[in-house]
């Protein structure tokens, strides 16, 4: 307790609440902007970080991270574009806040939602780290499997009305997610002959071209702003209060979430893209009223904004105890650390006990700091975006996706292939395919992919590799799961007839 006080203490240092709130405002615009990713974030901050005492460097990169998944909101609510992985279930709901004139709600929800979820996760992070650390360690190639299973699942819930259209739509990402080299076999597939596409569909680059083209195409046809014009009434004024209230009225949807975010987060290689999505389908999923989810509801958007900002903190339980970073942000920070010289593992907690704390701390003031920055910043990209006619915006916003996809590998085959799928997504998005479960096919199939090759490899010396599939314990459960939330729309189906019957016979009574 003593050490944690010390630890506390020593952040309250004029530079380093400069630098949390720096880095906040940073991550928050950079998150905001289609196609620069957390991980790009922390990347061009790195080389700053080398004249700064690793105190201060890891404070400065845990602000941006933080800032930088929050900020994937702004994007999400109000031009419906995920600004990260970690934002894609906040544009089902947020979107259709800011179209109906609710962009100020939606975006006072996420802030406190958001900060919330950091919070909840820094205090997972300070406790559980070592027990949590103990349970990733228990994931391996099956369990990974049938947690793409799981995630699958989902189709039912983002399938928007028509399941064999969501299904088409899945099954459309999952083919995405074989182009290029095999990940295992290293063995070359559907490049048509083209070498270029050997390096595969980036998910960065199929998210924004998915989400960001068929909204620029829908909005330069229909010869419209991105958001309706809305008056600042005195109520307006006082929304984020209105919110707080609201928000802290769910405490069962931020539990439920916080925990999904915890989860998934230290499982190394999920984080918030499928966090987010889980949060929200169990939301949907535990509502009075599931039929208002996509239409502009609170539950799902604060089930998103908790759970995706659980995973920042949540994400850093495997890199601290065994140094495996759970997200790629997190291999930026694995690398400040080795560069100062300080090893992942029992001995960060102990000899460098004050500088790990610190930084652990540091991200609940981050998650503290999004709160005021988040709401500035939130109101001036807001005004920005509802002054600006559309024949400034669309081409704005295409000429910064364009940038934005070229920047994450230097490669004009990225902007082509966002190009193409953009247009193919507004095409399919006309014929009532929507984009959700084509981005979770192409997430998901991959670490199915992986974990089913591998299973079958580490099983080859045996008469039925398939069994690697389903002997562990955690491979039981995870398979209990799944056929639960697959058979969960027919089990609710069941549930309701059968509570119909049971209010009629009442009533004849």
């Amino acid at each position: 307790m003593e050490l944690l006080q010390k630890a506390f203490f020593q952040l309250f240092h004029p530079i380093v609440v400069l630098l949390i709130f720096g880095g906040v405002t940073a991550g928050l615009f950079a998150g905001a902007m289609p196609g620069l990713t957390a991980a790009m974030a922390l990347a061009v901050l790195l080389p700053f970080t080398f004249t700064m005492t690793p105190l201060h460097g890891l404070v400065a990169l845990g602000a941006v991270y933080m800032g930088a998944i929050y900020g994937g909101a702004f994007a999400a609510i109000l031009i419906n574009t995920p600004g990260t992985p970690s934002s894609i279930a906040t544009a089902f709901e947020g979107y259709p806040m800011a179209r109906s004139g609710r962009a100020i709600e939606a975006i006072s929800a996420a802030t406190i939602a958001s900060a919330i979820g950091g919070l909840v996760g820094v205090g997972f992070l300070l406790v559980l780290s070592p027990p949590l650390a103990q349970l990733s360690l228990r994931f391996g190639p099956a369990e990974y499997f049938w947690v793409a299973m799981l995630g699958l699942t989902l189709i039912a819930s983002l399938a928007e009305g028509s399941l064999l259209k969501g299904l088409l739509g899945g099954s459309m990402g999952m083919l995405l997610g074989t182009i290029g080299v095999s990940p295992i076999g290293g063995e070359t597939r559907f490049t048509f002959g083209f070498p270029v596409l050997q390096g595969g569909v980036e998910m960065i680059v199929a998210l924004i071209g998915l989400f960001v083209i068929p909204e620029l195409f829908s909005m330069a046809a229909h010869g419209k702003a991105a958001l309706a014009e809305v008056t600042m009434s005195s109520r307006e004024r006082g929304t984020f209060v209105r919110m707080l209230k609201t928000v802290l009225s769910m405490p069962g949807n931020l539990i439920r979430s916080c925990l999904i975010g915890e989860i998934v987060a230290i499982i190394p290689g999920a984080g918030g893209s499928i966090a987010n999505l889980v949060a929200y389908n169990e939301a949907k999923r535990a509502s009075r009223h599931p039929e208002r989810f996509g239409k502009g509801t609170l539950e799902g958007l604060v089930a998103s904004e908790s759970s995706n900002n659980v995973t920042v903190a949540g994400s850093m339980v495997p890199l601290l105890t065994l140094g495996v970073p759970g997200a790629p942000p997190d291999a930026v920070i694995l690398g400040v650390l080795l560069l100062h010289g300080l090893r992942p593992g029992l001995e960060l907690f102990t000899t460098s006990g004050l500088l790990t704390y610190g930084f652990i701390i540091s991200m609940g003031l981050a998650a503290l700091a999004m709160m005021p920055v988040g709401m500035l910043g939130g109101r001036l990209i807001y005004k920005v975006i509802l002054k600006t006619p559309y024949y400034f915006l669309v081409p704005t916003i295409a000429l910064v996706t364009i940038l934005g996809t070229f920047a994450l590998r230097n490669s004009i085959t990225d902007v082509g292939i966002m190009l193409v799928l953009g247009t193919v997504g507004y095409l399919l998005k006309e014929v009532g395919i929507a984009s959700a479960p084509i981005v979770l096919g192409l997430i998901l199939g991959v670490i199915g992919e992986v974990g089913f090759v591998q299973s079958m490899l580490r099983g080859a010396a045996s008469p039925y590799p398939i069994v690697k599939l389903f002997e562990n314990p955690l491979s039981k459960v995870l398979i209990a799961l799944t056929l639960v939330s697959a058979g969960w729309p027919y089990i609710s189906i069941w549930v309701k007839r059968w509570r119909a019957r049971g209010s009629a016979q009442g009533g004849d009574v």
